[in-house]
């Protein structure tokens, strides 16, 4: 899942892409370097003031209408109302960082036909929670996610259209984080396909002592330890590289065919 940020203040692009040319064009090369899903985003997760939703819509729509007819796209919004006209224009999932903060937002998934990504945070939508506490992280974690599939279920989206996002770093510590990635396939036995965003994130970099642009490194090496662990499905800046890096995983695992056999194929005595 490549990332296209259409926000004048993300963490890791700064704006990048926030026009809207660039951010198709990201997103059209994020297709070429093997990305299977794209994740439009109008707004942040951090804290900050509330955009207006009329402008969030403005925002997304237009990418998820020139990338739709290209790849399958996700829209990262806890408005069911950006959810219902993403969908509109094509979007094949929702991701709800908030977890269903609006329940509303399921009753949209469900009509719309689309999948939904639950992510487990705690505050609610762009508001700080301060020194996060957890008795057991996975246990707290796994309960809130199993919670909010059960709400999603009731409202009626159905359970093959359902995957689980542990959050890492949303309203968690980078030592909280690090522990998800550890145990994360205790979270497997949930059911549903796990979804982990570790991109460049603050606790790559707290364990690396490395700056935002220097966690290429540390970001694969999670990806690649949360596969193994159950992923199936990994948001990522850097997109070719966690693609090979990725394909490699499968390839070690039997999952995937080399893209081709020469070294020590050929018949004794040819060149």
């Amino acid at each position: 899942m490549a990332i296209v940020n259409r926000t004048p203040d993300s963490f890791y692009d700064r704006g990048a892409t926030f026009a809207l040319d660039r951010a198709i064009a990201a997103g059209e090369q994020a297709v070429a370097e093997g990305a299977a899903i794209v994740d439009v985003g109008g707004v942040p997760f951090a804290p900050g003031p509330p955009l207006p939703i009329e402008e969030e819509m403005a925002r997304v729509v237009p990418v998820v209408r020139a990338l739709a007819p290209l790849v399958a796209v996700s829209v990262d919004t806890f408005h069911p109302e950006v959810a219902r006209a993403a969908i509109d224009a094509g979007a094949a999932m929702i991701n709800d960082t908030t977890g269903l903060h609006d329940p509303r937002m399921a009753d949209v998934v469900a009509a719309g036909g689309a999948a939904l990504v639950i992510v487990h945070s705690l505050a609610a939508p762009r508001t700080q929670h301060p020194v996060p506490h957890y008795d057991d992280v996975i246990a707290e974690v796994a309960a809130f996610l199993s919670e909010r599939r059960a709400l999603a279920l009731a409202r009626g989206v159905p359970a093959e259209r359902i995957v689980l996002d542990p959050g890492h770093d949303l309203n968690k510590n980078t030592r909280q984080s690090l522990e998800l990635t550890r145990r994360l396939g205790e979270l497997t036995a949930l059911g549903s396909p796990l979804l982990v965003a570790l991109s460049n994130k603050d606790f790559v970099g707290e364990s690396l002592d490395r700056d935002r642009g220097d966690r290429l490194a540390g970001s694969l090496a999670a990806a690649v330890y949360c596969a193994l662990q159950g992923a199936r499905i990994v948001r990522a800046h850097n997109v070719r590289e966690t693609v090979d890096a990725l394909r490699m995983t499968e390839a070690i695992l039997g999952w995937r065919a080399p893209a081709y056999l020469r070294h020590n194929m050929r018949p004794e005595g040819n060149d």
